[in-house]
């Protein structure tokens, strides 16, 4: 008897990345740039499941990724090529983290904006930044 397999419309792979330096790994699918919380629906659960509410107060940023496998030896290029829609930006984080992309909604008095990564082979697909845990955003 075959398996019939639905797939879940909306849910997102994240990497949650906290001001505390640790990182979690999950599905969301109820976001919204809006919203102070979300709920973390863990890697290997059931999107049926609850998961975890996570404010926003406590990111640095929440990576929207392909995979969660990723590569640790990659190097991702920080030149943003021309034709990418958007304002070219590099944002700064507290822990001296940098992430060079475009954006096409930056405002410092909204909860944070979205980036979408300078290196096309990057594995985020985007990246919502929280404006308040940044030290610096600096257009190129």
């Amino acid at each position: 008897m075959a398996t019939l397999v639905v797939p879940v419309v909306g849910l997102n792979k994240v990497v949650v990345a906290f001001l505390d330096g640790h990182r979690s790994r999950g599905c969301v699918y109820d976001f919204s740039p809006l919203k102070d919380v979300f709920r973390l629906v863990g890697e290997g659960d059931s999107p049926q499941q609850k998961g975890v509410e996570i404010g926003l107060k406590d990111l640095k940023a929440l990576f929207f990724v392909k995979d969660f496998r990723g590569d640790s030896r990659y190097k991702e290029s920080k030149k943003v090529g021309d034709g990418k829609p958007g304002r070219k930006v590099e944002v700064t984080f507290f822990d001296g983290e940098k992430i060079v992309g475009t954006t096409q909604a930056y405002n410092p008095a909204h909860k944070g904006f979205f980036v979408y990564p300078a290196d096309a082979k990057s594995n985020s697909l985007r990246i919502f930044v929280v404006n308040w845990n940044v030290r610096d955003v600096k257009f190129l």
